[in-house]
């Protein structure tokens, strides 16, 4: 559970962005879509490759 403490005189407007903020970094949404479709191991794994691939890639280029 999320408890966002609220200061006197702060907006709800304020409030609700900083829940916003705290539940897309706790990353339920994503772990919930993800739960959704079975993905193979085999899949993930590839994916990992390719991501780390890009990743390499990218920071290769700022190198240079």
């Amino acid at each position: 559970m999320l408890i966002i403490p609220v200061k006197d005189g702060e907006s709800i407007e304020r409030a609700l962005k900083k829940y916003k903020r705290k539940y897309d970094k706790t990353g339920v949404l994503r772990q919930l879509r993800a739960r959704q479709q079975y993905t193979k191991p085999s899949v993930l794994k590839r994916q990992k490759m390719s991501r780390a691939i890009y990743k390499q890639a990218l920071a290769s280029q700022e190198e240079a």
